[in-house]
Order: C-alpha cells, then sequence, then structure tokens
C-alpha cells in the first residue's frame, strides 16, 4: 500500500511539473537505430549548449584517434590559457602534460574545462581556431543550426545551439564511434592516485541509462544529452533549458521510460500517442523500483550537499555577471495577456536568439495589479539586441537583470 502511494504521489508530481515546464524547455527523443524521432518539443529553438559543447570536443578526438593522428598514450601540454579556465576543472598545472586518455576521463566524467581546451589546443594554435573546426564539422553531420565558439560550453552569446542538432551528435558519437561510446556510463576515474567522481545522476536512476553528458551554465539552464536501452532498443534523449537539475533529470526520465515502452510494443511507435502520454504521463513502476530506498536516500543527499543547494545560491548571488538577462516586453491589467504576448514574443525570437523561458511578474500599481510580461535568460548582448530590434518595430521593451528568484505569478 505504501509503495502504490508513494507511485501515485510520484505521477502527481511528474503530472504537475509537465504540465507547467514542458512548453519552457526544448526536448527530444530519437530511435537509436536509425534516427527517427519519436518525441518533439521546441526542439529547433536555439539554446546555449554549455558542457554539452564537450561532444564535439569529443567527437573530433575520437576521430583523430581512430585515423591514427592522436594515440591514448600521447601527453598534451598545458598551457597557461587552459590551467586558467574556469570550473569544473581537473586542475592541471601550466606547463605539466596530460595524456589523451586522462584529458579524455576528464571531460566526460568531470566535465573538465581545462581539459577540453588542452584537447583544443592540440588541433589548432588556440581554441577559437578549434571552434572553427568544431562549427564546420557540426555542418557536416547535418547540424544545421549550430554555432561553437569554445571547446568547453563556457558562456559565450554567440555559441548556439538547439535539442535537434544536439540529438544528431549524440547519434554521430555513438554510430560512428561505438569503441569509446562506453567510456560515457564511467562514473569515476583514477587520476594521480584519486578517484574523480562525476555528476551525472541519470547512470544511477534510470535503469539502462550509459551515458552521454550534461550541462550548465545561468543562462543555459541544465541540459542532457542521455542514452539508455531496454530490451534490445535504444533511445537518445536531448532535454534543455530546466530551471533546477532534478527537473531537468525528471523529464528525461520520463521522455526515455516512454518511448522504450513504445519501442517494445508490437506495431512500431505511435508518435502522437507518445507525445501525449509523454506531456501528460509519469514514469513506470519499472523506474520507480529501479530507485530503491537506499538509491533515494543517496540521491537526495547528493542533490543536497553537491548540487541543488550551492548551486542555487551560486546563481542568485551571480546572475547579473553570469549573462542572465531578461526583455520586459510590457504590462497588462490581466494575466492571461500578458503570459501570452510574452509566449508570442518568445516563439518570434527563437527562431534567432536562444531563449530560456518566459516570465509573468505580478506588481502592485496605483490603480490596481499589473501583471510584466518578461522574456528571459539571455546573455546580456543578446538581450540588448532583442529590444534593440523590438524598437525598430515600434515595441517597447526595457533590458533588465533576471535573479532567477521569480516564478510564474499566480492569477
Amino acid at each position: 500500500m505504501l509503495k502504490r502511494l508513494v507511485f501515485v504521489m510520484l505521477c502527481a508530481v511528474v503530472i504537475i511539473y509537465a504540465k507547467n515546464s514542458g512548453a519552457s524547455v526544448s526536448s527530444i527523443m530519437v530511435d537509436a537505430a536509425d534516427g527517427k524521432v519519436i518525441y518533439e518539443s521546441n526542439a529547433d529553438e536555439l539554446r546555449y549548449p554549455a558542457s554539452l559543447t564537450k561532444l564535439m570536443t569529443l567527437y573530433i578526438t575520437f576521430n583523430a584517434l581512430e585515423n591514427k593522428r592522436l594515440k591514448l598514450t600521447d601527453k598534451l601540454k598545458v598551457s597557461r590559457v587552459a590551467a586558467g579556465r574556469s570550473p569544473s576543472k581537473l586542475g592541471v598545472q601550466a606547463g605539466t602534460t596530460i595524456t589523451v586518455k586522462d584529458a579524455i576521463m576528464a571531460v566526460i566524467v568531470k566535465s573538465a574545462n581545462d581539459c577540453a581546451t588542452v584537447l583544443a589546443e592540440h588541433f589548432s594554435k588556440n581554441e577559437a581556431e578549434f571552434a572553427q573546426l568544431m562549427t564546420s564539422t557540426a555542418k557536416k553531420l547535418g547540424m544545421k543550426h549550430t554555432t561553437f565558439k569554445n571547446a568547453s560550453g563556457l558562456p559565450n552569446s554567440k555559441q548556439k545551439t538547439t535539442a535537434r542538432d544536439m540529438s544528431v551528435l549524440a547519434m554521430a558519437v555513438y554510430h560512428h564511434f561505438p569503441q569509446y561510446y562506453k567510456w560515457f556510463s564511467l562514473q569515476s576515474f583514477k587520476y594521480k592516485g584519486q578517484t574523480i567522481t562525476g555528476h551525472n545522476h541519470i547512470l544511477r536512476t534510470f535503469k539502462g541509462a550509459d551515458g552521454m553528458k550534461t550541462g550548465y551554465t545561468a543562462a543555459s539552464g541544465y541540459n542532457i544529452v542521455t542514452s539508455a536501452t531496454r530490451n534490445g532498443k535504444r533511445v537518445i534523449a536531448v532535454t534543455m533549458g530546466h530551471k533546477y537539475l532534478n527537473e531537468r533529470d525528471k523529464r528525461v526520465s520520463l521522455i526515455m521510460d516512454k518511448g522504450l515502452s513504445h519501442m517494445n510494443k508490437s506495431g512500431g511507435v505511435d508518435v502522437a500517442a507518445l507525445t501525449k502520454e509523454i506531456n501528460t504521463g509519469c514514469v513506470s513502476s519499472a523506474v520507480v523500483a529501479n530507485n530503491n530506498v537506499t538509491k533515494q536516500k543517496a540521491s537526495a543527499r547528493s542533490y543536497a550537499t553537491k548540487s541543488k543547494a550551492p548551486q542555487t545560491k551560486r546563481q542568485y548571488a551571480t546572475a547579473t555577471t553570469s549573462g542572465k538577462y531578461a526583455v520586459q516586453i510590457g504590462s497588462f491589467s490581466n494575466y492571461n495577456r500578458a503570459k501570452n504576448y510574452a509566449l508570442q514574443v518568445k516563439n518570434k525570437i527563437a527562431r534567432k536568439y536562444a531563449v530560456h523561458d518566459i516570465k509573468v511578474e505580478k506588481v502592485a500599481a496605483n490603480n490596481g495589479t499589473l501583471y510584466r510580461s518578461k522574456v528571459v535568460g539571455f546573455a546580456k548582448n543578446d538581450a540588448t539586441k532583442v529590444c534593440r530590434d523590438m524598437k525598430k518595430n515600434k515595441q517597447a521593451c526595457i533590458v533588465v537583470a533576471d535573479n532567477g528568484k521569480l516564478k510564474m505569478a499566480r492569477r
């Protein structure tokens, strides 16, 4: 009875999350066998990739290994630029060396920005030049809307992609380099006698998950590209732009659980039915059962001590310096009008700029309550450009810092 009650409560939480948050993120799921899209939502909206960027750095590295232009035992020089990269990082020192394999492990498990730069500088004279190689490789793979500006995913307003493009890259990594794909399932590795641990919780909490990469910046939100198998079927799923880590993990678990369940039914996947289930459904008892009491406690401790508390605090404290800005686009006396206008503007500019979300802020005014419409999640430069374009079209707007604390207003 207790298990049933817990399962019902989990369903209710996921349904509420799907209804309230699904529209503000970008998601896609493909059949890994042939790349057929079996679920998508806002999959072509421009987003900041954050550390999902490292999948392309690794793809180019794997290609060099396969073509014998690089060996796992090769030692790469660590420049002052690479050593100075901001966290997450392995902590390599300028003037030292690191083996190709250790650099790859650090990028996959630790999401080490310093090691991503080490790899980039091996292939090109500097990281900016390597980013051009990344972008040209992306175009060759069919990633039509992706531009890279660095090897790690550190904030850059011009570094953009889409969930669909990220699924294309994930497919390429999985199919082109199966001998290296297995490394994406690692949750730790040894470096100089120390155990370096990762933070991809899906590898522990979703049965059958075996990779690939997580990512986060203040402007991008929480992103993930992941893959899982069940009964011989495999899906690759991407979801981007989540405000909270645990919401991202719940969302991708829901998507993969429903997708794998449908793929194992006779008659193929009914995409319309699957989409409906994902948008209104909950995670199956099989996934719930995989998260036993011990894992739930461990995961809760992990989120509380490593992820949620410090990241949330850091996000609020540095919001105005981490590329998190909003464009305030109007004030209305009616909540629905404010929300609908924000959605309308967001959908229009999403074709050109990476957009995270909308907000409706409830404020008291002399003549009653007002609802301010905002499109949020921009780098400062992009917010300025959006507002400038709107003003050219006689639309009012102002650029404001967004500290992430505001929730959607209640009517």
